[in-house]
């Protein structure tokens, strides 16, 4: 009996991967094509037929058993190699459409969608409910995904009888080869529909516009993505319906903006208050609430309100909401408050103030900075 495992220089205990590799380094040396001497042609030969039985796992196991499968009359590399089977110890893929065989079902699963969604600002902070009119595949009321007019059925394919796919023998480098492709008639299914169902034209499903309700999670911002699985587009034949992305938009607010999880305000102080502390009112989004600006607020100070920024979408709590002062100095005086201003400058000295240079971390820009990375 032949000792196949010498004929490709591999040991008993080899891998599919290692025999693989071991014939197509011999193929690439032996085959006629490359070396055309009688000795390769023969050698090509033994190693072909060590693969063809080494590379099958039923082969493989007749032979470890003690008997030869070629002694039963097998055929040799050349007559029971298909294209297929060439390209796969070549290259590890069939031939014919990643690998496949027989024909390809009409039902697939359908593609996922992405579509957006506009909410405002208090549904991103709080969650709630949102309409949203998508327009996808659904599968076809009228044949339910068959394609077929009513009272029809698909029809075997008379190229390719039901295969799917063709075969034809042409000539390479390896010599005569079988390949294998799709049948261009069926377009591999191996039916062809004589008959389609006019409302979907025999694709199985059709567009159609519906209205979803979404529940939206507190926390979500511009760019989160909310995924409906099964709400996607529906497969050809009434296939399995892909999921369906939801991307949220927030829509600018009037007052807030959102910095993560933080709100940030900016309130107007007159000039007077902010020199004798006042109360202020707010409506925020959890609704009206005092600001006290202490004695001698500064442009840039900040008052914090703890709690009542937006929700923290993968766990618990919210953000601050950071009111930012703005101290307005009056533009426009009549004579009256003039004249009281000037009072209150001779009263403080203030009348020719010499020029001081704040330090640069009291400065307003300097607040705004520490403010904002300390957030």
């Amino acid at each position: 009996m032949n000792d196949y495992y010498a004929d490709l220089g591999v040991s008993r205990d080899a891998t599919a991967d290692e025999i693989k590799r071991a014939y197509r380094r011999a193929a690439r040396t032996l085959h006629p094509d490359v070396n055309p001497s009688p000795e390769a042609e023969e050698q090509f030969k033994k190693v072909s037929q060590a693969y063809d039985v080494l590379s099958d796992a039923d082969k493989r196991r007749q032979y470890d058993s003690g008997s030869d499968p070629y002694a039963a009359g097998a055929a040799g590399f050349g007559q029971g190699f298909s294209f297929s089977d060439i390209m796969d110890a070549f290259f590890g893929g069939g031939g014919g459409p990643a690998g496949s065989r027989g024909p390809r079902p009409r039902q697939t699963r359908g593609q996922d969608a992405l579509v957006p969604l506009d909410i405002d600002l208090a549904t991103a902070v709080f969650g709630g409910n949102a309409d949203l009119v998508i327009d996808t595949a659904i599968g076809c009321p009228t044949c339910h995904g068959a394609g077929t007019a009513p009272r029809t059925s698909p029809r075997t394919c008379d190229v390719c009888k039901g295969r799917g796919e063709i075969q034809q023998i042409q000539r390479s480098f390896l010599g005569q080869v079988m390949t294998t492709r799709p049948c261009m008639t069926c377009q591999g299914y191996g039916t062809v529909i004589p008959d389609p169902c006019r409302e979907c034209s025999g694709d199985g499903r059709i567009r159609h516009r519906r209205t979803l309700t979404i529940k939206v999670p507190p926390g979500v911002d511009t760019g989160t993505r909310i995924q409906l699985a099964g709400e996607g587009e529906v497969g050809h034949g009434n296939g399995p319906a892909g999921d369906l992305y939801v991307e949220v938009a927030v829509k600018r607010h009037p007052t807030f903006q959102r910095r993560g999880d933080d709100l940030h305000a900016t309130l107007e102080v007159p000039m007077t208050a902010a020199a004798l502390g006042a109360t202020l009112h707010l409506d925020t989004l959890d609704g009206p609430r005092d600001i006290d600006v202490a004695r001698g607020a500064q442009p840039g100070d900040t008052v914090t309100l703890r709690g009542l920024g937006a929700s923290h979408l993968r766990h618990s709590g919210r953000g601050d909401l950071l009111i930012h002062l703005l101290v307005k100095t009056p533009t426009r005086l009549s004579a009256e408050e003039e004249g009281l201003l000037r009072q209150l400058a001779a009263l403080r000295g203030e009348e020719h103030p010499a020029t001081r240079v704040a330090p640069a971390e009291n400065s307003l820009f300097g607040k705004l900075r520490d403010a904002f990375k300390a957030r």
